[in-house]
């Protein structure tokens, strides 16, 4: 096991690089430059040039992308003169731990922005996924295990339901039935601050419930779908069926032996979801105003912040593929019989 992590983590550099050389590849294609946004409407040409000079926008791809990772220094570094560059001049080294300064916020550096946004991005997630998993599993096992009933009836349906209406959707009723009849905002709403759990866990919780749960409600209709699935499968197998005729109670069979082997391709899924949740947290971020890492790549991406686009893209795929990994390391605990070289 451990040499299979080791492994998996090495693994992480391939794909690191993959991802950054895609998305700076991407940004290349792209007509226009950040450069006429970070001078306004009224610019004049040489202006401009001298912005891409300074921000080394007139660079060629690989020595842009170089200077990014931290390949080669630039040798302009620190030379800049324009203030609004920052103090590590064009493009800083990723491999160092810098992501360089953003283009469209002056002097403020791409570490000092995820200090802040971090937090609200991991909170909205960690809490969707919690809540689809207790939405989505416990109804999917008793579906399961009461196959034609009215309460299976009520969860495909349920199920359908989740699936076909936008999360964006969702949060923007949220928001307009709650202002409209009952005269109620998630707190702070549309200023940009979301307070701590531990320096107000009421506040934060009411800040961060209803974004959440909108978010979980298409993933956990995917789980409930997958669980049900999987558990009537399971409970045709016939190890079941010899505990049954032991004189089991339900629960013993359902819970202990049925769900735990039910469970392997349900972690499956939840694993490929995180992805749905990142692109999730894009939107409700935006919808509720959450200054997160999905509203910082919006406006990073509108604003052609290159530095920005590809700091961020990068972070989400590493918790990708390390939520990825976790999942894989579970099956074993799920399964003894599952091992990995």
């Amino acid at each position: 096991m451990r040499n299979y992590i080791i492994r998996r983590l090495l693994l992480l550099i391939p794909i690191m690089i993959l991802v950054s050389f895609m998305t700076h590849a991407t940004f290349r294609i792209i007509p226009g430059s950040a450069a006429h946004l970070i001078c306004g409407i009224s610019c004049t040409e040489e202006t401009v040039a001298a912005i891409e000079e300074e921000y080394g926008l007139d660079e060629n791809f690989f020595q842009q992308y170089g200077e990014w990772l931290g390949v080669y220094p630039d040798d302009d570094a620190g030379d800049s003169k324009i203030p609004i560059i920052g103090v590590r001049g064009k493009f800083s080294g990723v491999l160092q731990g810098d992501f360089g300064v953003s283009f469209l916020n002056t002097g403020q550096t791409v570490v000092d922005r995820l200090g802040r946004t971090m937090p609200v991005t991991l909170e909205l997630m960690a809490l969707s996924l919690l809540f689809a998993v207790v939405l989505g599993i416990p109804p999917g096992v008793l579906s399961a295990i009461r196959p034609g009933s009215m309460a299976d009836l009520v969860v495909r349906m349920t199920s359908v339901a989740w699936l076909s209406v936008p999360n964006f959707y969702l949060a923007i009723l949220v928001i307009a039935i709650g202002s409209n009849q009952f005269g109620w905002l998630p707190p702070n709403f549309a200023t940009g601050k979301a307070v701590g759990f531990f320096e107000d866990p009421i506040q934060n919780l009411e800040t961060f419930f209803f974004p959440s749960l909108v978010l979980s409600l298409g993933i956990a209709a995917v789980i409930m779908r997958l669980t049900r699935s999987s558990m009537l499968e399971v409970m045709r197998n016939d190890y079941v069926r010899t505990a049954w005729s032991k004189g089991l109670k339900e629960r013993t069979v359902v819970w202990r032996h049925a769900l735990k082997n039910a469970m392997i391709p349900v972690l499956t899924i939840i694993g490929l979801q995180v992805g749905a949740l990142i692109g999730g947290a894009v939107l409700i971020e935006n919808v509720f105003a959450l200054n997160g890492m999905g509203r910082y790549l919006l406006v990073s991406v509108i604003g052609r912040d290159l530095l920005v686009v590809q700091s961020l893209v990068l972070i989400f795929a590493i918790v990708f593929v390390i939520i990825n990994l976790v999942v894989d390391v579970l099956y074993a605990w799920l399964d003894p019989r599952i091992r990995y070289g």
